[in-house]
């Protein structure tokens, strides 16, 4: 699936749940299917800095598409993660630098965190674009 694709199902997802404490709910849910990172890679570079809660994300090159790992400290941001990786995962570097980021609004995300997760949230999408722009300058090589 495109990145696109991937997002437009997410939304239609959220547009399910009436109110967002069931939103919050699903992003739970969602957080107890992310891949989970493996120990090593639990060092303070992969902390991504920002956040409130402790988020470690790690990425690693398949041929030219990123596999993440992620975890977190606190079962909120580990939903917000599962939902980024859920849409970044298994895509290539340029088709993540390329994406655009609309269907957090749609989901309304943003709007219904604290300040301090939204700061999160934006530093989690810098840092995962960070490491698609690494891993292309590596294909580019």
């Amino acid at each position: 699936m495109t990145i696109k694709e991937i997002q437009e199902e997410i939304v239609e997802e959220f547009t399910m749940f009436d109110d967002w404490m069931q939103r919050y709910e699903y992003m739970i849910e969602l957080g107890k299917s992310v891949p989970v990172i493996d120990d090593q890679y639990k060092t303070d570079s992969n902390l991504i800095k920002g956040c409130q809660s402790k988020v470690w994300l790690h990425s690693e090159l398949e041929g030219d598409k990123i596999r993440f790992s992620a975890d977190s400290d606190a079962i909120i941001t580990k939903g917000i993660v599962a939902v980024l990786l859920r849409v970044f995962n298994d895509q290539s570097p340029k088709d993540i630098l390329e994406a655009d980021m609309d269907f957090i609004d749609e989901i309304g995300l943003k709007e219904h965190l604290s300040p301090t997760r939204a700061n999160g949230l934006v530093s989690m999408i810098k840092q995962i674009k960070l490491y698609a722009l690494g891993m292309q300058s590596k294909l580019n090589a």
